[in-house]
C-alpha cells in the first residue's frame, strides 16, 4: 500500500498536481475548522458577523501551519523571513474575509438564505482565492519539487 501511495505522489508531483491535491486536502481541514467554529458561534448566540470573524480568525492561524508545511514545503531561513510570509499570509487572507463578508451579506442580506448555508457556499470562492494568493504570492519561493 505504501509503494502505491509513493507512487501517486510521484505521478502528481510531475504533473505538478500534488500542491494542487494537498491544498484540496488541508483547505478542506481549514473549511472544517471554519465552519465548526461558526456554528458553536452561532449556538452560543453571537451574531453571524462575530461568529464569522472568530471563525477567520482561528481557520487563518490552521490554515497559515498546514499551507507552510504540508502544501508548499517552505522554508525560511530566518525569524524575519517567517514575519514577511506570515505578514503575506494574513494579509491575503483579510481579503479574503472582504470576499467572505461579501458573499455572506449577500446570501444572507438580499438573498435571504439560512446562516449555515451562506457559510459553506461562500466557502468555494474562498478556497479558490487563498489557493491563487497562496501558490503565487505567498509561497512562491519554495524549493523545486522533487519528483
Amino acid at each position: 500500500m505504501k509503494h502505491f501511495v509513493l507512487q501517486g505522489q510521484a505521478w502528481l508531483k510531475k504533473r505538478r498536481l500534488w500542491d494542487v491535491v494537498t491544498y484540496i486536502f488541508f483547505g478542506g481541514l481549514t473549511t472544517v475548522v471554519n465552519i465548526v467554529t461558526f456554528a458553536v458561534a452561532i449556538h452560543a448566540g453571537m451574531h453571524w458577523w462575530i461568529a464569522n470573524f472568530i471563525a477567520w480568525v482561528l481557520s487563518v492561524a490552521f490554515a497559515f501551519v498546514t499551507n507552510k508545511l504540508g502544501v508548499f514545503n517552505s522554508h525560511t531561513a530566518s525569524v524575519r523571513e517567517l514575519i514577511w510570509e506570515a505578514t503575506k499570509f494574513v494579509f491575503a487572507r483579510v481579503v479574503s474575509l472582504g470576499i467572505d463578508y461579501g458573499f455572506m451579506a449577500l446570501f444572507i442580506t438580499w438573498l435571504k438564505l439560512g446562516e449555515g448555508l451562506a457559510k459553506v457556499l461562500t466557502q468555494f470562492a474562498i478556497v479558490v482565492a487563498n489557493y491563487a494568493f497562496s501558490k503565487f504570492i505567498i509561497f512562491k519561493n519554495k524549493p523545486a519539487a522533487k519528483a
